[in-house]
């Protein structure tokens, strides 16, 4: 007895467990499996699929716990780094992820990562501080060896922008301290000089007994220009990058041109008169501080500034650009006070360059887009200006128009060329990017294709209105051949000819212009004057010779019909 075999399915569906079973049934059957057999390999079957999923779930099991102990792990950090660094309002403000776990390890993982950086960059500036704080420190205590930085240790626990502050106050007073001990110093050493050239007592001599420092008085008045000659250098950098950060004035910034013309210069070559004295390095230093301050009250200008000048660029290359709520996240963020605006000027500056390098990189699709453009607007004045009945009528413009016409169907015949190697930049630009070439919000490549099938869909409907023109001209031409003039909408009735009528007679009844029809005259608004008529009216007319008397039915109907 024959069994039913069911269809295989087809290649490109997926093979479900039911259809696989299935075919192993009938291949069992064909083979001639018994029942016992067949129970004993589909027990193996569901034991070897069991021991499969028990697999899967262990595994998945073990991938829940590792990411339950990461999640706990990063929330234990974010919490340990929010209090260091003092920020306990983010603390309390902060949400914990919802969503699945690895929803919460990826929403965890960004906010981790900025805690890091702000970590780092605090102990930075702590061990900065600090190290100078010891310094001062141990030159104001006369100490030769200093503490090596990197013995140096910070105290994580309590990175708090008080206690930074506090350590800054005392680095400023401790500076303080040393310039005002170096004034009296510097003081007392030129009294010295002084008694000495009076005297006539050895200068180096004097000193070296007053302290073993002064025992090489020439290296170290080197050093001190050295050290001096660094600060200033130092602050005029600080100057230069203040001025171009805030744009400031050319005529303010020629105040402190004998402190940026050091910035390049060495010691030797420094000889001016009280260029690198305590003053000046004080009142440059103040100019520092002055800008910093100004610069703190302008950085939200210069960042939404910057922002501006962002948006320009993804503007001028069509890029998408979301610029109203882009720069309302931006001010709140900064009005928010978490902002470190200059680290967001600078991460504003690193997007304007790979802004540019993308502006570049689209430049060469961008001019072959706006040539396409050009040609597709050349195309529907074309087909506007075919439409035109009266286009070849004579009038202002007319010659200009041909010439135009002309102009425009060289340059949309290019239009396929155009098309096919402008997606093909696109599609090398793409690959090479990995992202789609987006243009105005969307995809640049759909934009073609689209055109391009609408292009084809309205070449086709030409094409099949030129050759229904070319038939209807064809099926005049052949009555025009048949009757010797266009058709009559009215019918046509056959009409017998008289016996003993001559052949002209026939031939005048044969034609349609012989009867009441239309003619191209009448149809175009030209009808005969009401003299004429009265003539033809009267009793004594002259009956033609190819008159035919045609029956009263029809001579009706034909009046009816050209009635209608």
């Amino acid at each position: 007895m024959s069994r039913f075999q069911l269809p295989s399915p087809p290649r490109n569906e997926a093979t479900s467990c039911g259809s696989m079973l299935q075919e192993l049934q009938d291949l069992w059957d064909e083979i001639g499996e018994t029942d016992l057999e067949r129970d004993r390999m589909i027990l193996q079957l569901e034991q070897e699929c069991l021991n499969i999923y028990r697999k899967k779930v262990d595994q998945a099991r073990k991938q829940k716990a590792d990411l339950h102990q990461i999640l706990a792990e990063g929330e234990a950090e974010v919490s340990l780094v929010i209090s260091a660094l003092g920020e306990r309002e983010s603390l309390m403000r902060l949400e914990k992820p919802k969503g699945s776990l690895k929803e919460q390890v990826a929403a965890l993982k960004p906010l981790l990562e900025e805690l890091r950086r702000k970590k780092e960059e605090r102990i930075r500036e702590f061990t900065d501080v600090q190290l100078q704080i010891v310094r001062i420190c141990a030159e104001i205590a006369g100490l030769a060896h200093l503490e090596s930085p990197a013995t140096f240790k910070v105290d994580e626990g309590d990175l708090t922008i008080k206690r930074l502050g506090e350590l800054k106050s005392q680095l400023h007073e401790l500076q303080l301290d040393k310039n005002l001990r170096l004034k009296k110093v510097n003081a007392l050493v030129e009294s010295i000089h002084e008694l000495c050239m009076v005297m006539s007592v050895e200068l180096n001599k004097t000193l070296s007994e007053v302290h073993s420092c002064f025992s090489n008085s020439r290296n170290n008045h080197s050093k001190k220009k050295l050290l001096r000659l660094k600060k200033l250098q130092d602050l005029g950098s600080t100057l230069i990058e203040l001025w171009n950060l805030m744009d400031t004035p050319v005529d303010e910034q020629k105040r402190f041109d004998h402190v940026t013309s050091l910035i390049s210069a060495t010691s030797d070559a420094v000889t001016c008169n009280g260029c690198l004295a305590l003053d000046v390095i004080e009142q440059v230093g103040i100019e520092a501080d002055r800008l910093n301050v100004l610069k703190a009250s302008k950085m939200k200008e210069l960042v939404l500034k910057k922002q501006s000048e962002l948006e320009e660029i993804y503007r001028s290359v069509h890029m998408d650009v979301e610029s109203a709520t882009d720069r309302q996240i931006l001010i709140n963020f900064i009005d928010s006070g978490k902002a470190d605006l200059c680290e967001l000027l600078g991460g504003m500056e690193n997007r304007i360059e790979k802004a540019k390098e993308q502006a570049s990189s689209r430049k060469e699709i961008l001019e072959k887009v706006e040539k396409w453009k050009i040609a597709s607007e050349e195309e529907r004045w074309l087909d506007d200006y075919e439409r035109d009945q009266n286009r070849y009528n004579t009038g202002r413009g007319v010659h200009k128009n041909l010439k135009r016409a002309e102009k425009a169907r060289i340059l949309v015949s290019k239009i396929p060329s155009m098309i096919e190697n402008l997606s093909a930049k696109i599609r090398a630009w793409e690959q090479e990017k990995g992202i789609p070439f987006m243009y105005d919000k969307v995809r640049l490549l759909d934009t073609l294709e689209e055109y391009a099938a609408l292009r084809q869909q309205k070449e086709e409907e030409k094409r099949r209105s030129r050759e229904q023109k070319k038939l209807q001209e064809q099926q005049t031409a052949e009555q025009e051949a048949l009757y010797g003039t266009k058709p009559s909408p009215m019918r046509q009735f056959p009409v017998k000819k008289p016996l003993g009528q001559s052949s002209n007679v026939n031939m005048a009844v044969g034609t349609p212009t012989g009867r009441r029809v239309s003619t191209p005259l009448s149809r175009h608004g030209f009808a005969s004057s009401g003299k004429d008529k009265k003539e033809i009216g009267k009793g004594n007319a002259v009956i033609p010779v190819n008159y035919v008397a045609l029956p009263k039915d029809i001579l009706s109907l034909e009046k009816q019909s050209s009635i209608a």
